[in-house]
């Protein structure tokens, strides 16, 4: 084959290919002849690549397929854009998704934690099968508050942010069958609750709530949130709506496993609230205000920036490029 003969046989089809390929397709039309031209286009190269090799012709023609099958298939978004996106629209957008859903959780663990405490420190009866009287005051006195100063800051925030973020992810990960993020939930309400009981039969319920505030805002917040993601995908699966179950789980699994992910860097700061704050010499009121201010950062994010990115249209899913599309529609 005489590579210069197909090329001056082909060059106009090759060029309208071209033009295909960099102009708006505005009808079926206009793709159909680009689908068509690629085919024929892709069928000379192979021609070319037989019969001649590596040649002038075929590098001209590989790089006007190349531009064709970007523009039939699209292109992924580099990694920042990616990165980007996720932060400035899709986290915010499944973050203000549950936040009523959020508000009900935390109601219910605040509601159980008083619950509980109020329950067992009102009956001595009951403090006493939790341990002797020896073993209660010493926790009361002084294993609750060392717990925060046992460990060097580092590698206390490291373990504390670790074992929260585990239990975040599982609200979300497990929270399809519906169980797993209340059981988590009422047995973190129960724990704190009894603890609660404890401090207060010994006069030291301040000394409680004075440590387990700077960090426990934006801890237990952070496990409300997860929770709320959570019982979001076993809602899917149990009203669907007009999507079949398999599409509304992966809809809003894709949307909600952002929760978990983002998670790990709201637990990140709680976990250096906890570990260079709660337990070291600073005044209350500083303690208590840095841990408000995570707090508030945290529900900035989630409220005003989320509520912008759920009114532009963002859910927290991935773009359809990245997630496929899961069902083609005629019309």
């Amino acid at each position: 084959m005489d590579a210069d003969a197909l090329s001056d046989a082909r060059r106009a089809e090759w060029t309208r290919l071209d033009e295909l390929s960099r102009a708006r397709l505005e009808d079926g039309d206009r793709v159909d002849e680009l689908v068509v031209r690629y085919r024929a286009a892709s069928a000379d190269l192979a021609e070319l690549k037989t019969s001649v090799g590596e040649s002038p012709q075929s590098a001209y023609l590989s790089t006007i397929l190349a531009r064709a099958r970007l523009r039939l298939t699209g292109a992924g978004d580099n990694v920042l854009v990616q990165i980007a996106r996720f932060f400035a629209d899709q986290l915010p957008a499944a973050l203000y998704r549950v936040r009523w859903t959020t508000l009900v959780i935390a109601i219910a663990f605040v509601a159980i934690t008083v619950g509980t405490a109020a329950w067992i420190s009102a009956d001595p009866n009951l403090i006493a099968t939790l341990g002797t009287p020896e073993f209660l005051a010493e926790y009361a006195e002084e294993s609750f508050t060392e717990y925060y100063t046992e460990n060097p800051a580092a590698v206390f925030a490291g373990m504390v942010w670790t074992n929260n973020a585990w239990l975040a992810a599982q609200c979300v990960l497990f929270g399809v069958t519906g169980i797993w993020p209340i059981y988590i939930i009422a047995q973190n309400a129960v724990g704190l609750g009894v603890s609660g009981a404890v401090m207060a039969a010994h006069d030291r319920a301040d000394i409680m709530v004075l440590y387990i505030l700077p960090h426990g805002m934006l801890e237990m917040t952070c496990l409300f949130v997860a929770a709320a993601a959570g019982l979001h995908v076993f809602w899917a699966w149990v009203a669907p709506g007009h999507r079949t179950r398999g599409e509304a789980l992966a809809q809003e699994g894709r949307s909600l496993a952002t929760v978990a992910i983002g998670l790990v860097f709201a637990l990140f700061l709680s976990g250096l609230v906890e570990g260079f704050v709660t337990g070291w010499s600073l005044p209350w009121p500083i303690k208590i205000g840095i841990g408000a201010a995570a707090l508030a950062i945290f529900l900035i994010y989630m409220l005003v920036i989320g509520g912008r990115a759920y009114r532009r249209g963002q859910t927290g899913d991935l773009l359809e490029y990245e997630a496929g599309t899961p069902r083609l529609v005629a019309g």
